[in-house]
């Protein structure tokens, strides 16, 4: 039993491992996307993300140091002009993996391993995520202009309550006037009442 292991071997001589993360690492600088197992690209990982960093200081030093781990040239040409320009603004995380399921053979776990800012589909991705949360705050914005026309909303229905107050004094109107012609239809009856006694009497006279 191994106890006390700090980093996968990989099954390898030290030597063999050394070659075989240098050949990786050349080839996903000048590629931006490789396929190996997990388990390669977990170790790759650790052993190039170091390499990009001293990549956004291009010195003769960083160039010689860079180069004693890669072997060669055209991928630390690669890496000092191109890559190191994409991910300047980059503070860390360049690579990401993205698994793809086992192998048929031997039923390894097998995976893409790739540079972030080479990935044009997902940065397309994160631009439209960062259109819908625009997209969020333009619906607050309408929400706001709601509430803002929501007194507008109100004063109609008070000028409703006006009119219906003035309907409502149209109608007692007419009523009082209905009242004021009965009383005077009913006066000249009272005449009448008046009037026929006097008759009477001169028939008696």
């Amino acid at each position: 039993m191994r106890h006390g292991k700090k980093f996968n071997h990989l099954g390898r001589t030290a030597s063999h491992r050394a070659a075989l993360l240098s050949n990786m690492a050349s080839s996903l600088i000048l590629h931006k996307r490789i396929e190996t197992t997990v388990a390669k690209a977990k170790v790759l990982r650790k052993y190039v993300e170091p390499l990009i960093t001293k990549s956004k200081t291009d010195s003769t030093n960083n160039r010689r140091v860079v180069f004693s781990y890669l072997q060669n040239k055209d991928s630390v040409k690669e890496l000092f002009g191109i890559v190191s320009e994409k991910v300047a603004a980059r503070p860390g995380g360049y690579t990401r993996i993205i698994k793809l399921g086992n192998r048929l053979g031997d039923n390894a776990e097998i995976c893409f391993i790739e540079l972030v800012d080479f990935n044009e589909t997902m940065l397309a991705a994160s631009a439209e995520k960062a259109g819908k949360t625009r997209r969020s705050r333009r619906s607050g914005a309408k929400k706001e202009g709601a509430e803002a026309a929501a007194p507008v909303a109100e004063a109609p229905s008070a000028e409703v309550v006006e009119e219906v107050a003035v309907a409502e004094e149209a109608v007692e109107a007419p009523a009082a006037e209905v009242v004021e012609e009965v009383a005077a239809a009913e006066e000249p009856t009272a005449e009448e009442s008046t009037e026929e006694p006097k008759e009477e009497k001169g028939e008696d006279a």
